[in-house]
């Protein structure tokens, strides 16, 4: 594990690597993977811990939350998986796994360091990050006090013939040719954030593209397969919080609602599979929100950051209030 060093946010922010084992990309390429733990300069140890995890082909640049997070007496940090954001290495393949269970390490080694400075860690996962967050809270019984998901990919999105017959195949090609490149995310949601194509939001588009980002055939795979881990069943120990938006809009092309819909997952998915993943479960609707509801236009937003304020008040607290 590297020294923290000032981070690519700017003076208020530092990023530590976080060096992991060879896994199955480091034996065809020779680039050993790395994650990346970020957080505010400014460190309270009495506060509670807020890990956030991004989702797919995403980074945290969510600079807005630190402030209201930290007033409220939590201290929020941020993990870049392995080959995602500040994590992605030349000769690696970026924002992308075969293996949803390789987070495992890079989850372990940055919850293992917020617990040498903070009394509670809470999780927060956002869409294929809420799908992770959900998989390691189950697999590390007693390991989080709490866990908050933001519109998590809890489901495939799509027709019946997507959902079973399509699923199928991605499992047999996802196992013999994992690379192979199966789909291109729409731009029209990232473009409709992005400050260039007339959004709110500044980030870097290589670590965040709208075009040329690829789904590959091993990703999928691996995605189903935890997700029918989660129709399964899990046995999540701490509260859990799932927020998403209150409604779907369409998920191809530009629409008026591209940024107060959910326009990527469908949110039935998620309240309908909330209850699974464990016995404390609390899900909550935000009106008005997009995908990322951190992302979303105001009010919505402002009204997602009072609603994780107040779930983790109510059930995990800080040091001083918990």
């Amino acid at each position: 594990m590297d020294d923290d060093v000032t981070d690519v946010l700017g003076e208020d922010w530092t990023a530590r690597t976080l060096t992991l084992r060879p896994d199955t990309d480091a034996l065809r390429t020779g680039v050993d993977p790395v994650a990346t733990l970020v957080g505010l300069r400014d460190v309270d140890p009495a506060r509670t811990a807020v890990l956030y995890v991004h989702g797919f082909v995403d980074y945290f640049f969510h600079t807005h939350l630190g402030a209201p997070f930290a007033q409220a007496g939590y201290q929020l940090y941020a993990l870049d998986l392995r080959d995602c954001g500040r994590s992605i290495r030349a000769g690696r393949t970026p924002m992308t796994t075969t293996n949803l269970s390789a987070y495992v390490e890079e989850i372990d080694l940055a919850v293992r360091a917020l617990r040498r400075t903070h009394p509670k860690v809470v999780l927060l996962g956002h869409s294929a990050g809420g799908l992770v967050t959900s998989l390691w809270a189950d697999a590390r019984p007693g390991a989080l006090d709490g866990l908050v998901l933001n519109s998590p990919w809890l489901d495939l999105r799509g027709s019946w013939f997507d959902r079973t017959v399509l699923t199928a195949v991605m499992d047999l090609l996802g196992a013999v040719a994992p690379q192979t490149v199966v789909a291109r995310l729409d731009p029209a949601y990232g473009q409709a954030l992005h400050r260039d194509t007339g959004g709110e939001w500044d980030y870097d588009l290589t670590w965040k593209p709208h075009a040329d980002a690829v789904v590959r055939a091993g990703f999928v795979r691996t995605v189903r397969h935890g997700q029918a881990r989660v129709a399964r069943g899990l046995w999540v120990d701490c509260p859990v919080l799932v927020l998403a938006s209150d409604a779907s809009g369409p998920d191809k092309g530009r629409h008026d609602a591209l940024l107060t819909t959910d326009s990527v997952l469908d949110v039935r998915h998620m309240k309908a599979l909330a209850p699974r993943l464990g016995t404390d479960v609390t899900f909550v609707e935000v009106p008005g929100g997009a995908h990322d509801l951190a992302l979303s236009p105001s009010p919505a937003r402002e009204d997602y950051v009072a609603r994780v304020l107040e779930f983790l008040d109510a059930r995990v607290g800080t040091a001083g209030r918990g």
